[in-house]
């Protein structure tokens, strides 16, 4: 520890280490040292001897984090408890942590990138949907200040299938590359790939292509893909998936300066998003000149300074795009 916080920079005095797992022994050192900030590495570790199992299973695991709680409670402490995951990425052990808990934070990443992100699933106290984007520099992570620019420093141009979408992560809008790539099968059941979006939702959404476009998508492979290894759960990007596909299967790209946002429905229609000013306040800032959004009222759109081409329709918009 002492080898990382030096090459980190962040060695401090103020920075305190105690190496114990028995619950009896760690309380005294808190109520000793009465700390600003207590971190727990990790719970599943800690055990009490007022009970007989083991450290990890759900009896020590609950009986610890009540009389941490309380400790921190008593003294307005806030206290970090760290978890181990499961293959999965869920919390191990019993679900009993999370609904102790405040808050349930996930911090995630791949391997294959550099940012990592910091996503609440709990938060008794505000918002869940909000996001913080992380950077791993020399000097350890870093805050990024501008995750769109990131997640699209390496979009390629004039490559069909590439499409930009605005998605709202908590209050902060995030642009993000949709890809999607449609080659023909010679399999008796196409395959189906999503990565970054709900795979149920890519398959309605190419139901729609084919039924309300006319697209003839049966005997093709088709692999959907956010690029940067994020994920995007809210419906605002449907119109993006299927502008992906449609210009993948026609192999004709999308203007890179063109952002898409729009939901779509079972017949074909593109309705409404949520925050639809602040995408395009965060499309004009990064440079975009175009944004292809659902119809709505105009006094929302009064000071945004892009081009804005509503549509009505699915076949609308690829008419637009395509």
């Amino acid at each position: 520890i002492r080898l990382r916080s030096d090459r980190l920079g962040s060695f401090s005095d103020r920075l305190l280490i105690l190496s114990e797992t028995c619950l009896e022994d760690i309380i005294p050192h808190i109520k000793k040292v009465n700390p600003s900030l207590i971190v727990v590495d990790s719970i599943q570790t800690i055990y009490t001897t007022q009970l007989q199992s083991a450290p990890g299973s759900i009896s020590q695991v609950r009986e610890v984090s009540f009389q941490l709680m309380q400790i921190s409670k008593k003294t307005g402490v806030a206290t970090f408890l760290i978890g181990h995951v499961t293959k999965d990425g869920a919390i191990a052990g019993p679900r009993v942590l999370e609904h102790m808990v405040d808050t349930v934070l996930y911090f995630e990443g791949d391997r294959g990138h550099t940012f990592r992100v910091l996503r609440a699933i709990k938060n008794r106290f505000g918002s869940v949907n909000e996001i913080g984007v992380f950077e791993m520099k020399n000097n350890g992570l870093e805050e990024v200040t501008n995750p769109s620019e990131l997640f699209l420093s390496e979009m390629p141009i004039n490559i069909s299938g590439s499409v930009v979408v605005s998605s709202i992560e908590g209050t902060r809008p995030i642009l993000v590359e949709l890809q999607a790539l449609v080659s023909y099968s010679n399999l008796n059941m196409p395959r189906r790939m999503v990565t970054g979006v709900d795979s149920n939702r890519a398959s309605l959404l190419i139901a729609i292509l084919e039924k309300r476009v006319g697209l003839h998508l049966q005997g093709e492979d088709i692999f959907v893909n956010v690029a940067g290894g994020v994920r995007i759960d809210e419906p605002a990007v449907d119109l993006g998936i299927v502008s992906a596909i449609a210009s993948s299967f026609k192999d004709k790209p999308v203007d890179a300066k063109t952002v898409v946002v729009g939901e779509v429905g079972l017949a074909g229609e593109v309705r409404g998003v949520t925050h639809i000013d602040k995408r395009l306040t965060e499309a004009s800032k990064l440079g975009f000149t175009r944004c292809i959004i659902p119809k709505v009222k105009k006094d929302i759109l009064r000071d945004i300074k892009i081009e804005i081409i509503e549509v009505s329709s699915v076949g609308e918009a690829l008419e637009v795009l395509l």
